[in-house]
C-alpha cells in the first residue's frame, strides 16, 4: 500500500512540474468610471463637465507568467493617457509590492476622448477652476491605487494557460494629415500612410476556455465628443467581444494612431459601427489557426533622451500672450511666469521605449501620441507580424517623424504648445527612437527578419 501511495506521489509531482513548464496567465478588470461629475480629457473645446454615461470605463490587467517564472503585466485602460508622474507613481508601487520591474510593466491608454482628465496633464487647455483640480487631483490619486490592486489581482489568478498571436485587418482610419474630413465623402481616394493591422493575442485555459482577448489598432478614438462617458470605438469593441465569448476579458491596446482619425464620425451609431467592426476582425483571427506561443519572456526597457528646440524669447512669447486667445495665450502667460521666477525650461525628455518577447512574437511599446510611421518603419525592419503600441507608460505629446517634424501642423508643432512644453521636438527624434528601438530589441532577443532561418 505505501508503495502505491509512493507512486501515485511521484506522478503527482511529475504531472504538476509538467503542468508548471507552460505558460501561466491571470486576468483582472475594474471599472474606473468617475462616480459624479468631472471634467472629460482631450478636446480644448468642451466647456463644462461630463453629464453622465454611454458605457462604463474599464482598466483591464493581463498577467504572464512563462515556464522559468518570469513574470510581466499588461494594463489597459479607457483613458486618453498616462501622465509621467501618474505612470512613475504606479510603476513604483507595483515594483514595491511584486517586484515588476519597469520593463515587466505595460501601461497603455486606448486614448479616448470621453475619458476623465488626469492631474495636471495638458492643463493649458481646459477653462478648470481650483474645485474642478481637487476633484481630479482625489480621481486621479484613487485611480493609481485602483490600479496597483488590478495588477496585484491579475497575478493572484494566474493559471495554466495557452497563448497564441496573430493579425488581422480593419479599414475604417483615415490619414487626418492627407485627408480633409470635411470633403471625405467626395473623395475618391483616401491617401497618406496609414496601419490597418489588428494584432490580436489569445488567452485560453488548460481546458481550452478563452480566458483573454488582448487586441489593437491604430487610430485615434474620437469617433464621440459628447459630455458623457465612454471608450468610443474600442469600448464598444471591447463589450461586442465580451458578449460574442461570454467569461472573456477583451482588453485593447492603442497604436500608432496619433495622427489616424475613424472618418466619418461624431455619431454613437458610429461608433458603435467601428467597435463591431473591428470586434469582427479580431473574431475572424480568433476563428482561424493561430501561431502558438512558446512559453518564453523576455522584456527590456529603456529611456531616450530626446532634445527640444530652443525655446521663444521673452518677447516673443510676451507678442503670444497679447495676440491669441485659449490655450495658446495660457501657454504663453504660463511661460513668462516662469522666466520671472527664473525657473529654468526643459530642454530634453525621457521618453521610454520597451520591447517584450513573447515566444518569437514581438511587442513594441513606445510612449507619447504615436504617428503611424513609427509602426510602418518598425515593421519593416522587425517583420510585419510585429505588435506595436503608442501611448504606453507615458503620454507626454505627439511623437512626429521626421517628414512630420519638418511639415509643421498640429502634429508636428501646435501639440507641444497644447501638451504645455516650452519648444517642439529637435530634428533627430525619429531617429535617436528608431535607434533605441533597434537597441533595446537585441537586449530582448528580438531579431530582424533577414537573420532569422526561413524554411522553404
Amino acid at each position: 500500500m505505501r508503495a502505491l501511495l509512493l507512486v501515485f506521489l511521484v506522478l503527482a509531482q511529475t504531472f504538476a512540474f509538467a503542468q508548471n513548464k507552460g505558460w501561466k496567465a491571470g486576468v483582472s478588470k475594474v471599472v474606473i468610471t468617475p462616480e459624479g461629475p468631472l471634467w472629460m480629457a482631450g478636446f480644448a473645446v468642451r466647456t463644462h463637465a461630463s453629464e453622465g454615461k454611454l458605457h462604463d470605463l474599464w482598466a483591464k490587467a493581463l498577467a504572464l507568467e512563462d515556464a522559468d517564472g518570469k513574470q510581466a503585466v499588461l494594463i489597459t485602460s479607457d483613458l486618453l493617457g498616462f501622465p509621467k508622474a501618474m505612470s512613475d507613481e504606479i510603476r513604483a508601487q507595483l515594483f514595491a509590492k511584486y517586484k515588476l520591474s519597469k520593463a515587466q510593466i505595460i501601461l497603455n491608454s486606448s486614448h479616448t476622448h470621453s475619458g476623465p482628465v488626469l492631474g495636471s496633464a495638458l492643463s493649458d487647455i481646459y477653462p478648470l477652476q481650483a474645485d474642478d483640480q481637487k476633484k481630479i487631483d482625489a480621481y486621479t490619486a484613487a485611480l493609481v491605487s485602483q490600479i496597483v490592486t488590478l495588477a496585484g489581482n491579475a497575478l493572484k489568478a494566474l493559471q495554466p494557460a495557452t497563448l497564441q498571436s496573430q493579425n488581422g485587418v480593419a479599414r475604417f482610419q483615415v490619414n487626418r494629415r492627407n485627408n480633409n474630413a470635411a470633403t471625405l465623402e467626395r473623395l475618391t481616394e483616401i491617401t497618406g500612410p496609414g496601419d490597418a493591422a489588428v494584432p490580436v493575442l489569445k488567452v485560453t485555459d488548460a481546458k481550452g476556455k478563452m480566458l483573454a482577448v488582448a487586441f489593437g489598432y491604430a487610430c485615434h478614438p474620437t469617433v464621440l465628443d459628447l459630455y458623457k462617458w465612454s471608450g468610443d470605438y474600442p469600448g464598444y469593441a471591447q463589450i461586442e467581444l465580451e458578449k460574442l465569448y461570454p467569461g472573456t476579458t477583451a482588453l485593447f491596446f492603442q497604436g500608432a494612431g496619433a495622427d489616424q482619425n475613424p472618418l466619418p464620425r461624431r455619431t454613437v451609431p458610429l461608433a458603435i459601427q467601428y467597435g463591431k467592426t473591428l470586434a469582427a476582425a479580431v473574431e475572424r483571427v480568433l476563428s482561424e489557426d493561430m501561431k502558438t506561443l512558446e512559453p518564453k519572456l523576455s522584456t527590456a526597457y529603456s529611456e531616450v533622451e530626446l532634445s527640444l528646440t530652443t525655446a521663444p524669447t521673452k518677447e516673443q512669447f510676451t507678442a503670444l500672450a497679447k495676440n491669441t486667445t485659449g490655450y495658446q495665450q495660457k501657454w504663453a502667460n504660463r511661460m513668462l511666469e516662469k522666466m520671472e521666477k527664473k525657473e529654468p525650461f526643459t530642454t530634453s525628455y525621457p521618453f521610454p521605449l520597451q520591447v517584450w518577447k513573447l515566444g518569437d512574437q514581438a511587442i513594441m511599446t513606445l510612449g507619447g501620441e504615436l504617428v503611424v510611421d513609427y509602426a510602418i518603419n518598425l515593421k519593416k525592419i522587425f517583420g510585419q507580424d510585429t505588435f506595436v503600441m503608442g501611448y504606453s507608460n507615458d503620454v507626454m505629446t505627439y511623437i512626429p517623424s521626421a517628414t512630420i517634424l519638418r511639415e509643421g501642423g498640429y502634429e508636428g508643432e501646435a501639440a507641444a504648445i497644447v501638451y504645455g512644453l516650452p519648444a517642439t521636438w529637435a530634428s533627430d527624434v525619429e531617429i535617436k527612437i528608431l535607434n533605441g528601438m533597434v537597441n533595446l530589441a537585441k537586449e530582448a532577443g528580438v531579431t530582424k527578419p533577414e537573420s532569422r532561418v526561413i524554411k522553404n
